[in-house]
């Protein structure tokens, strides 16, 4: 019987499986580890399921001897030194697949309720102002017909390119090998939405000069990583009215404080990480993420596994 600890309490009866396999330590508090608790918690541990908010970084892995799996409850694996796991034959699993039509739906959702500046419509009737049916009052934009601009064609991207497309949107998109260029992107866009990984290559990969392409018109959507997009340039940006408005999932920090310039910007629509967060889609998250902690306990290969060449390795190896 392996010990595992597991860093928040999660949907479902997946960690039920687990511990009837495995001793396991649940974080039962609203907020995360510490980063000095989560290596306390985590050095004796075997098997470690985290959350895309714990640093799974060299200073855990050194304090973990007896770590032989992580599995995170993401997609996303920038919050996980990889490569030292793998260097130490350490399998890193992952929740692709399962998460992305409900993503997409999100970015749809934020989108629309930027562009149709839903939100103040609903500050508006909540505290007495709408008084009467206006011509002018709240105009936004359409969806329809307008150009939307996918930075990252990957599966979330994809998606949201299908939904777009049913609105009778015109889509660019500009990756890393394909599509258009980023700027072209900017320039011709009237909704930019994020879905490439975080990457050194894209941290900050929205910034100033990003953002200056962009028309006065043109809204930005992101519920890829915070990191991605430079938030002081972007609160600056809707300050100014450079841009029409942002609707942003994930921010940088997150969370924002309280007296972050942002939350006092115009037209900014924003969700606590919202992008999974259906009942369906965290259970299903859940049953992945124990599941390639089994397998990777049990020394097997992990059915969503980040890191495939990990499991060819002896563990320790470095």
């Amino acid at each position: 019987m392996a010990r595992c600890f597991v860093t928040r309490e999660i949907p479902g009866t997946a960690i039920d499986r687990l511990a009837a396999e495995h001793d396991v330590d649940v974080w039962s508090e609203r907020l995360p580890p510490a980063p000095d608790v989560l290596r306390e918690r985590t050095a004796g541990a075997d098997g470690l399921l985290c959350m895309l908010t714990d640093p799974v970084d060299a200073a855990l892995l050194e304090a973990a001897p007896h770590l032989r799996a992580v599995s995170t409850y993401a997609v996303g694996v920038d919050n996980i030194d990889v490569e030292l796991a793998s260097a130490r034959g350490i399998q890193v699993g992952h929740t692709p697949d399962v998460l992305t039509e409900t993503s997409a739906d999100l970015t749809l959702a934020l989108m629309l309720a930027a562009m149709r500046r839903i939100p103040e419509g609903d500050r508006a009737v909540r505290a007495g102002d709408w008084l009467t049916w206006e011509p002018a009052m709240l105009l936004g934009r359409d969806l329809h017909r307008a150009t939307v601009g996918i930075v990252g064609l990957g599966r979330i991207g994809r998606a949201v390119k299908r939904r777009v497309e049913g609105f009778g949107a015109r889509v660019l998109h500009s990756g890393r090998t394909d599509g258009v260029p980023l700027e072209q992107l900017l320039a011709e866009a009237a909704v930019v939405t994020l879905h490439c990984p975080l990457t050194d290559r894209t941290r900050g990969l929205i910034d100033s000069a990003a953002l200056s392409l962009m028309g006065e018109e043109a809204y930005l959507v992101n519920t890829a990583r915070g990191p991605i997009v430079d938030a002081d340039a972007l609160a600056t940006a809707l300050h100014a009215g450079t841009i029409a408005g942002a609707a942003l999932d994930v921010t940088d920090p997150e969370p924002l404080p309280a007296d972050h310039p942002l939350l006092s910007a115009p037209n900014l629509v924003v969700a606590p990480h919202l992008g999974s967060a259906s009942h369906d889609t965290r259970e299903e998250m859940a049953d992945i993420a124990v599941d390639n902690l089994l397998a990777g306990l049990r020394g097997e290969r992990m059915p969503r596994c980040a890191n495939p060449d990990a499991y060819e390795r002896p563990l320790g190896h470095s």
